[in-house]
């Protein structure tokens, strides 16, 4: 038992060694391109450089001139159309004060929207908003329309999908969001960072809503409540 112990060793330790050397590799392969290069070609590696941060900067102005970087609450249905047709990605929290559930997701989303920039977070309440929330079949509080390119593509009804817990932590919310794509996930999107093996079991294949989904009232708390 032990010399089978010692072989598994040695092989792990090799693995390590031999990804050591790949990774010293690289960085020699990438140091010698620097080195080869003229002053010409690094005065242009440079200039595209610094063209990507000022892009990178016009990009974030750009969002936050358009109410991206803060969980914003909307005052009608009427706003979330123009605000959902001016950004490519929106995440919008439909909501009742008297449902306690809403007040934990208000928490998690206005972490998530100063993180994810490229994103817009609003929230409306369905008691100001009949129109929308049946059309977009609403049964639940709290559900989250998820909006790209000016549709509704995706739901996060209720707590289901983030462990049926209210307890669950940003980064479970974060990742469900990453499998829409309706953020820049950097994550494992096949596995959702839970506690549990079990808890993983329930998300490594999240199955997408449509506008025509049907909603389990059990999930969380029910519009009628």
């Amino acid at each position: 038992m032990a010399q089978s112990m010692d072989v598994v060793s040695q092989a792990v330790e090799q693995q390590v060694l031999q990804t050591v050397r790949l990774v010293e590799e690289q960085l020699d392969a990438e140091l010698g391109k620097l080195e080869r290069m003229d002053d010409d070609e690094l005065e242009l590696l440079k200039e595209r450089r610094i063209e990507a941060l000022r892009k990178a900067q016009k990009q974030k102005q750009e969002w936050l001139s358009k109410g991206h970087g803060e969980y914003r609450e909307i005052p009608s249905e009427k706003d979330f159309f123009g605000e959902a047709k001016e950004s490519k990605n929106v995440v919008c929290h439909f909501y009742r004060d008297s449902t306690f559930r809403c007040k934990i997701l208000d928490k998690h989303l206005s972490i998530l929207a100063k993180k994810h920039l490229e994103t817009k977070f609003l929230k409306l309440n369905v008691e100001k908003a009949p129109f929308l929330t049946d059309r977009l079949r609403i049964k639940v509080l709290p559900t989250l329309a998820l909006v790209k390119d000016g549709k509704t593509s995706d739901y996060v009804v209720g707590f289901s999908d983030l462990g049926n817990t209210d307890d669950f932590s940003t980064e479970m919310l974060e990742w469900r969001l990453g499998c829409s794509g309706v953020i820049n996930y950097s994550g494992n999107i096949l596995e959702p960072p839970a506690a549990t093996s079990k808890q993983r079991s329930k998300f490594t294949k999240v199955e997408k809503k449509t506008i025509r989904g049907n909603y389990n009232d059990s999930d969380s708390d029910s519009d009628d409540d």
